[in-house]
């Protein structure tokens, strides 16, 4: 059996007579650029994420940087965020004008340890002086769709007076304690990139936020820094979420919440199937916490081996992140060096992504925990 990382046809296959009609209607309409389709979008993915605003952008990258100015991110200020996360969390902070500083993992959940971030501030406090500015924000990444444990990082954020942005981009309609991702902090920045949970047919994202100045700066300053035609209050950039792609994404997100669903009945089965191999490591599963399961991520020490196994069999994995940014050629001159985040470094060694999508079949879930079975025998 073929089972792929992931099956875009599949899902465009089960909703294209509802594609078609709404990328028509824009063609037909000719509205190509911030067209009705996308304020419609923004009012229906801020009602999604229970945020007074959602304001749609270029890409998740975009999102993040438009959401550090939002925040006063400039020249020199720092933001402390985790190396084991894709490369726009960071690029986003250097592109604002930021200077980086990484601080390490919870080694259950993947995600920012309030203690070690405690330390980092603490660390931070004794060395600040006029020219060593004490950090001015937190990037909180809920990453594989699992959100940080944010009660804790939002007393820190207080305690520190931090500006906090939830980079969002794999927690699509994910839940700490029931409030929703994207929604805790002072903004969230979300990617549509074609494979996450709610993927537009390109790029795109879009920031959420409950703050009125907050949506009111990215407004304007996704595009081009003004708020009608010819009157330019500020620099500002080209980002502007397509027509086409919002209404891809409009008809997408009346399924979100179905195939996110979805997505917790493989992780469910994922569990269930693997809980008696010792060897593996599974993800840990919050009573608190809605995961939706944007990567089911588990753990091995012989990762590769199991890997190639899988992928003899006709099994696509994948390994999110095999490479810390921390050690990345693109942060050498950051002066980290190996040993300097432990806990993220020995995960990025041992992690690997199962196929999880939600129009995967019971077959394929059992087949892959099958395949993972005969690798142990």
């Amino acid at each position: 059996m073929k089972v792929p990382f992931t099956d875009l046809n599949a899902q465009y296959q089960s909703i294209k007579n509802k594609i078609e009609k709404a990328i028509s209607a824009v063609i037909e309409n000719s509205s190509f650029i911030m067209g009705e389709e996308v304020e419609q979008f923004e009012k229906e993915f801020a009602h999604f994420c229970e945020t007074k605003y959602a304001v749609g952008v270029g890409s998740g990258t975009d999102a993040l940087y438009l959401a550090l100015k939002s925040c006063g991110i400039e020249e020199g200020k720092k933001v402390i965020t985790v190396p084991n996360t894709f490369i726009a969390t960071t690029e986003a902070i250097t592109l604002a004008g930021g200077k980086i500083l990484f601080t390490d993992i919870d080694e259950k959940s993947f995600n920012i340890d309030p203690q070690k971030l405690e330390d980092v501030l603490k660390k931070e406090k004794k060395k600040h002086s006029a020219s060593n500015p004490f950090p001015s924000a937190l990037i909180v990444v809920h990453l594989y769709g699992t959100p940080a444990e944010m009660n804790s990082i939002c007393r820190l954020a207080d305690k520190y007076e931090l500006k906090v942005i939830e980079d969002a981009a794999q927690a699509h309609g994910a839940k700490y304690k029931g409030k929703t991702a994207g929604s805790i902090c002072d903004a969230g920045a979300f990617s549509f990139f074609p494979g996450k949970n709610l993927g537009a047919y390109g790029d795109g994202g879009a920031v959420t936020t409950n703050n009125p100045q907050i949506a009111e700066y990215i407004k304007m300053a996704r595009n081009h820094g003004r708020k009608e035609k010819y009157i330019h209050q500020f620099e500002g950039i080209n980002s502007r979420l397509d027509t086409i792609q919002a209404a891809v994404l409009r008809v997408k997100l009346s399924f979100l919440k179905d195939w996110n669903e979805r997505r917790r009945e493989i992780a469910k089965k994922y569990l269930a199937n693997l809980k008696d191999i010792e060897e593996l490591t599974l993800p840990e599963v919050y009573k608190d916490i809605d995961s939706v399961y944007h990567l089911f991520v588990l753990r091995h020490r012989k990762r590769d081996k199991l890997r190639e196994y899988l992928a003899k069999k006709g099994i696509t994995t994948g390994i999110h992140y095999p490479i810390p940014l921390h050690l990345q050629p693109a942060y050498k001159h950051l002066g980290y060096k190996k040993g300097d985040f432990p806990v993220t470094e020995k995960i990025a060694e041992e992690i690997l992504s199962l196929p999880v999508y939600p129009e995967m079949t019971d077959e394929m879930i059992n087949y892959v925990s099958d395949t993972i079975h005969k690798f142990f025998k």
